[in-house]
């Protein structure tokens, strides 16, 4: 290359070295088409799989869609949602030990204040939905560093930019999974004992024929308050195509106008109950109430306004905390820029792309907006200001690497978690006591806990808001247990709950209590030589497992059932 006489014979020379490495298939150092456990899936539970996995001797290989593995703590760039009690009891030991090395990653590497480095609880963002919002790319590096030990020894493999085909079975189990790199379209077939599905959208589960349920159960099938009057497929919660903003006063950094602002300019969504107007406008339908309710927006540094501030909600970048003047980051991740036009679950290929697309104008849209029309405390328009940080989440277009995606396909499980189990009014109902005294109900086979409210987005097939109280819960056992495959596990959000209760079920720590659950019930069930269908039926063998968990730090059962409900 040095010696090339011309730009253009550098470029033929880089083409030729480019064509023998697309020559040698992406599965070069991965020379076995065999392993102990196969995750497809990098995200928050692929990841906490594959820790609980390899911590108990076995092999790994784990593939994500993207370039980053860590799902919602990073690709899709979503501020940990998580429960008041995350900081001592309610977590895993390994899910709070990823929280203190982002706040120790802050510590290393970024010139924080004083006060703001002694902080024991420091959360760079002080935001307002977490107590520890971050940039995506500091988790990444905590989860890189976390996998690290496991990946120098081969114990871990990590295939980028991979995605699942095709797979095969025979009678009840998964015999091996195709995987296609994306970038060269080199396809593997992997054959492992033990397959778990930590894809965003359960993309394994109509691969492998294993029954699953999408969309909204019938309220006759559940049983559920709040479950839908007619099933309904198609009936998903809404996708996010989340974007970061830095404000700089006194600069322009608008972005060019997106080709499809005009229709979402003046969108209004067609929702029951009604959507208070426009989708792009500080006032949308308070989640509990379904009223109107408008906020402020106001990105100054210390600014003071009447009503929550929404630049405050999902900070990621507080500066006040840092000593170089650096300006302050938020993490757009609202109602105005859930994407209602289309599921991707039910999608052909070309509508998927076509709804991605659609998403993706929808996020520059309300930038833009922001940007040139919303609304101002000094009575004028627009923040020009606010710069569109996609060299924060690693692209060039300026939005997350991928959507967040907040529903899945959900195994038909031995046991299905409904609102009779962790809902406040129903469990109220059940057991006649009063809030305060009742508790979510006890699993006996539980492996792990979680809290969050009952939280549904408006759906795609025209419900607004479907949010209420829950209380603190368990994960059972059973609901990681397909009904009939015998080594497939979910790993992720797409384990037996219902549309209802996948609304507590979806947030990071519970996502990465589901995926070290299941990445340690593939290791156990490799070292007993059993199923999870046995670990599940035989009540010596569960507690066996249970035991084990425990010792690795994952807490089973609430410490005080009767917390305070969310």
């Amino acid at each position: 290359l040095i010696t090339a006489s011309t730009p253009m014979n550098r470029r033929q020379f880089i083409a030729t070295s480019a064509l023998a490495v697309a020559a040698v298939p992406f599965t070069t150092g991965f020379r076995e088409d065999a392993t102990d456990v196969l995750i497809v899936g990098g995200g928050t539970g692929g990841v906490a799989a594959a820790l609980a996995a390899a911590r108990r001797g076995a092999r790994v290989i784990m593939t994500e869609e993207t370039d980053w593995i860590g799902g919602q703590l990073t690709s899709q760039a979503v501020p940990p949602d998580e429960n008041p009690w995350i900081e001592t009891m309610g977590g895993t030991a390994s899910y709070q030990a990823f929280r203190t090395g982002v706040r120790d990653y802050y510590r290393q590497h970024y010139p924080l204040t004083g006060a703001a480095y002694r902080a024991d609880t420091l959360n760079p963002g002080a935001c307002g939905v977490s107590a520890i919002c971050h940039e995506p790319h500091a988790a990444l590096a905590v989860l890189e560093a976390m996998l690290a030990p496991y990946v120098s020894s081969g114990q871990v493999r990590i295939w980028r930019e991979t995605v699942p085909v095709a797979a095969t079975t025979d009678g009840d189990r998964v015999t091996s999974v195709t995987l296609q790199h994306r970038p060269t379209s080199e396809t593997m077939e992997v054959a492992a004992p033990f397959v778990l599905d930590a894809t965003e959208l359960g993309d394994l589960l109509p691969m492998t024929d294993t029954a699953f349920v999408v969309g909204a159960e019938a309220q006759a099938e559940t049983g559920e308050l709040h479950a839908l009057p007619v099933a309904d497929p198609t009936n998903v919660q809404a996708l996010t195509w989340c974007f970061a903003l830095s404000y700089h006063p006194g600069e322009t950094h608008t972005i060019d106008r997106p080709t499809d602002y005009a229709f979402w300019r003046d969108f209004v969504p067609d929702l029951t109950p009604p959507w208070p107007g426009k989708l792009l406008s500080l006032t949308y339908s308070n989640p509990a109430t379904l009223e109107p309710r408008t906020l402020d927006f106001d990105p100054r540094p210390g600014a003071q306004t009447e009503r929550f501030n929404l630049w405050a909600y999902r900070q990621l970048i507080a500066p006040g905390l840092f000593d170089d003047g650096r300006p302050g980051v938020s993490l757009i991740n609202w109602p105005q820029n859930d994407y209602l036009l289309g599921d991707l679950i039910s999608a052909s290929p070309e509508q998927r792309a076509e709804y991605e697309r659609q998403a993706q104008q929808l996020g520059l849209s309300l930038c833009y907006w922001l940007q040139t029309e919303a609304p101002r405390p000094d009575g004028k328009q627009g923040w020009p200001g606010l710069q569109l940080r996609g060299d924060l989440l690693g692209t060039r277009h300026g939005l997350a690497k991928a959507p967040y995606v907040r529903e899945s396909r959900r195994i038909r499980a031995r046991f299905t978690v409904t609102e009779a189990q962790v809902g406040l009014a129903m469990r109220m109902a059940e057991t006649g006591l009063p809030e305060g005294e009742v508790a979510a109900t006890v699993f006996e086979d539980s492996v792990g806990i979680g809290s969050y409210r009952i939280d549904l987005h408006p759906s795609t097939r025209g419900d607004n808001y479907i949010d209420f109280p829950s209380l603190p819960f368990q994960i059972p056992l059973g609901a990681l247990v397909p009904q009939r495959m015998r080594n497939l596990l979910p790993a992720c959000k797409n384990l037996g709950v219902t549309h209802i209760t996948n609304g507590c079920y979806r947030l990071h720590p519970v996502e990465w209590n589901i995926g070290e659950a299941a990445g340690a019930l593939a290791a156990f069930c490799i070292a007993q030589q059993t199923d999870p269908h046995a670990v599940y039926e035989r009540a010596a063998v569960q507690g066996d497992f249970q035991r084990q968990l425990q010792r690795d730090g994952v807490r089973t059962a609430w410490t005080h059932p009767t917390l305070k409900p969310r």
